[in-house]
């Protein structure tokens, strides 16, 4: 591990007005420029409307495939690098920019464990109305994601992977830079996502990355052109700091799988690593997991490495490795063992169609925040999370339906958070006469 020292540099400083203009008009920072910029922004010498500034210049102008990794590269040298050098299995992780009922984080990493991989995976904070892997994690009691640098390099080198919280000593100026986008209306910015992501993935140790970036109404990127846009900056910049790096853009349209929650959806990715569980799911997991295992060189081929996610499957050595990781972190295990011990709800009802046809549209956004409405969703004074509210059985797009059939199973503990959560619910819901077209979940790959 080692972290940068921010010694006086023979440059000379401009001012920060000169910065803000010189992107403004369209212009390109060299390479000392951008190391200014960081470390002005991490000494806090960079006046907040300043700042402001320059990230609303570069979201209007943007920057080049060649600045963008010189931002990468210093935002990552900002704060702890994680040495892995002494781990001699190939490092790959993966990111996803978020999604309603995505799953794919717990059983991917599991799975490229078995499969001879180390995943040294750090998760941050998703968009507001998505459920974030680890309060998914937390239903499994006892289960731990705030570790220490330390003790996370020791368990990969003991179990080969981990989901653990972001440490705030991982490109400690990218939270400075996303919290004033987050009140600037910036965030959007391609490059800053780029940059913010890749210095906190590449100072895990990760020698290669997989990128699922999400589009659609349930995920952060709406545009599926801006998505593309996304991947292919984000695999551009990592390639040009010597990391592999591939990206796919999936759908996200309609919820992932047929759960959305804490503890449902822990108990859809068990039933994922037994061979189990919804197409969708299925198929997203074992696309990523492919991969993994090539990008990482287990597996050369595209058959021997979809040969390789599913017999690490189907053995249940992916599940195993699961519960080593639960183990590690101080979860209980049985839970994995028997999935019925995770709490149930005090009520369950359906949602029902309001006519007859074909589910033509889900907002998975609505699916979300009506499940956070239900207390899935960790509260903004107390911090808790209901692990045994959610919704389940989740009718998808295509789905011919009969007036009063169930779209969805509720599952919920308040009569009055299940009001306001309804509302979002019938409004996610759009059905019509015919079938809509179906629609691929994975729409480009970048490699």
């Amino acid at each position: 591990m080692r972290k940068k020292t921010l010694a006086n540099r023979r440059f000379v400083r401009p001012s920060f007005s000169y910065l803000i203009e010189k992107k403004r008009d369209g212009g390109e920072f060299n390479q000392e420029e951008i190391r200014y910029i960081i470390d002005s922004v991490l000494d806090g010498e960079m006046p907040k409307h300043q700042l402001a500034a320059l990230a609303m210049a570069i979201y209007f102008q943007g920057m080049s495939a060649s600045e963008t990794a010189v931002l990468t590269e210093e935002m990552m040298l900002s704060g702890e690098v994680i040495d892995l050098s002494k781990l001699t299995r190939p490092k790959i992780d993966k990111y996803s920019t978020g999604g309603v009922g995505d799953k794919t984080s717990m059983v991917l990493v599991a799975l490229a464990a078995a499969s001879g991989v180390v995943v040294p995976m750090m998760v941050g904070t998703d968009e507001e109305f998505v459920i974030g892997t680890l309060d998914k994690m937390s239903a499994i009691p006892g289960f731990r994601s705030d570790i220490s640098i330390d003790k996370f390099v020791k368990q990969l080198g003991k179990v080969h992977c981990g989901l653990v919280a972001q440490s705030d000593e991982i490109s400690p100026v990218d939270r400075t830079l996303y919290e004033l986008r987050q009140s600037t209306g910036t965030v959007p910015s391609l490059p800053l996502i780029a940059a913010g992501v890749l210095s906190k993935k590449l100072a895990e140790g990760a020698e290669g990355l997989i990128i699922d970036v999400k589009w659609g109404n349930g995920a952060f990127v709406q545009d599926v052109e801006q998505a593309k846009q996304l991947a292919r900056t984000m695999t551009r910049v990592g390639r040009s700091m010597k990391r592999r790096c591939v990206a796919l853009v999936t759908d996200m349209n309609q919820p992932l799988g047929n759960t959305v929650g804490t503890a449902l959806e822990v108990k859809e990715a068990i039933e994922l690593l037994k061979g189990e569980g919804p197409a969708d799911l299925k198929e997203l997991v074992l696309k990523l997991g492919m991969e993994v295992v090539r990008l990482a060189g287990v597996a050369g081929s595209t058959l021997s490495a979809k040969q390789a996610v599913q017999r690490h499957i189907m053995d249940g050595s992916a599940l195993e490795k699961f519960k080593e990781m639960v183990v590690a972190q101080g979860g209980d295990a049985s839970y994995i063992d028997n999935p019925d011990k995770f709490p149930e709800a005090s009520h369950v009802r359906k949602l029902p169609a309001p006519k007859r046809g074909y589910v033509h549209t889900i907002n998975a956004a609505m699916v979300a925040r009506g499940v956070s409405l239900l207390g899935a969703g960790k509260d903004a004074k107390t911090k808790k999370i209901d692990h045994s509210v959610g919704v389940s059985e989740i009718r998808k797009v295509g789905t011919q339906v009969k007036q009063g059939e169930p779209l969805m199973m509720i599952h919920y503990n308040s009569e009055a958070k299940l009001e306001q959560a309804l509302e979002y619910f019938k409004t996610a819901y759009r059905l019509a006469p015919k079938r809509p077209n179906p629609s691929p979940l994975v729409v480009e790959r970048v490699a």
